[in-house]
């Protein structure tokens, strides 16, 4: 055992070594008990999550563009059908009315 003051300079260090662990766990208690907090806060207001949000977007955005793909194909349709314009439906076509026989 040492004696003197390098022994009290190493309790002290010793010390200081397990105030900054005691420290460190303290912090990670209180980061968990904060995150749940968190959590159940944003729950009870119906939040969506990101990853979530993130699948939803990429949805929306290929829905967008098969949406454009097929704006572009009708156009393409109503133009060899007759010249429709994008604003204006097409008519129908008119076909043949079958009359019924009178009795």
């Amino acid at each position: 055992m040492s004696t003197g003051p390098n022994r009290i300079l190493d309790e002290f260090a010793k010390l200081m070594t397990d105030a900054a662990g005691a420290a460190q766990g303290v912090r990670r208690e209180v980061e968990a008990a904060f995150k749940a907090q968190a959590e159940k806060v944003l729950n009870g207001m119906d939040v969506v999550q990101r990853d979530e949000f993130e699948a939803v977007r990429e949805m929306a955005l290929k829905a967008r563009a098969e949406n454009k793909k097929l704006e572009h194909r009708i156009a393409e349709l109503e133009a060899k059908l007759g010249g429709g314009t994008k604003d204006a439906p097409v008519a129908a076509p008119k076909t043949a009315s079958k009359r019924r026989p009178q009795k």
